[in-house]
């Protein structure tokens, strides 16, 4: 298994605010890790310093060089309502995700057309592909811009609480599509819901300015303690519920 980038005691920080601190970490090809920590404990930041929108203030990160050659990283960034306001297809959006490299003036061909007709099929747009986000769904806008993220064939692909905008009906078959991309590419995955990404992820990342690895999809609210990860766990079953901690 080839690795595709590993950040040796990392920090990184905006100005005099230290966000992440001492990261060591290792991402793989065909790794699934979800990446969980509290609101502001460094998860975003850490997508960044991959992206390498923000650089390390201390230690570095070194890539594989063939994820560097040709964009072999894709990015889905978290999706808002203003998003969806764009006067363009989803044809153009998903073409897009092409124009890194070629520079945004640049015509795409008929083989860019091409594949971005198959990314549409893969994704279950087909039919679609003229029709503007504000005549979809939030599980169809949301795949929309996986397409964008994908349509390079990316090696790794970064994914910023995907979930978010996802509705009910879409969420299970969502996160099978994740499941049949992470066949052909390592996914990292932002999420604040563990319970639901845990039954589709390989192994978690705990972010909370320092960053603990734990090699496994099943996490406790025990490790979550030891890793200094303090979310909240929910727990799905035939009765949803939430685990909280004990009153003293």
């Amino acid at each position: 298994m080839a690795y595709l980038f590993e950040m040796f005691s990392l920090s990184a920080s905006y100005g005099a605010n230290v966000v992440l601190q001492d990261v060591n970490f290792k991402v793989d090809d065909n790794d699934f890790i979800g990446v969980i920590g509290p609101n502001g404990g460094g998860k975003t930041t850490l997508l960044k310093v991959i992206l390498g929108l923000i650089k390390p203030a201390k230690g570095k990160i070194v890539f594989n060089k063939e994820l560097l050659n040709g964009n072999r990283i894709g990015y889905l960034p978290q999706i808002s309502t203003g998003d969806l306001n764009y006067p363009v297809s989803i044809a153009d959006i998903i073409l897009s995700g092409l124009m890194i490299g070629k520079g945004f003036f640049s015509r795409m061909s008929d083989s860019d057309k091409k594949k971005a007709d198959e990314v549409i099929d893969e994704l279950g747009l087909s039919g679609m592909s003229e029709l503007n986000l504000n005549e979809l769904s939030g599980g169809q806008i949301q795949r929309v811009f996986l397409g964008r993220a994908i349509i390079g064939n990316p090696r790794l692909l970064l994914l910023d609480e995907p979930g978010n905008f996802v509705d009910t009906t879409f969420e299970n078959d969502f996160y099978e599509k994740l499941r049949e991309l992470n066949k052909r590419m390592a996914i990292l995955m932002v999420s604040h819901d563990v319970g639901t990404i845990s039954a589709h992820i390989k192994s978690f990342a705990c972010v909370n300015r320092s960053l603990h690895y734990h090699p496994s999809h099943e996490i406790t609210n025990e490790d979550l303690q030891a890793y200094g990860c303090p979310i909240q766990l929910i727990t799905h079953g035939v009765v949803p519920h939430t685990v909280l901690k004990m009153h003293k």
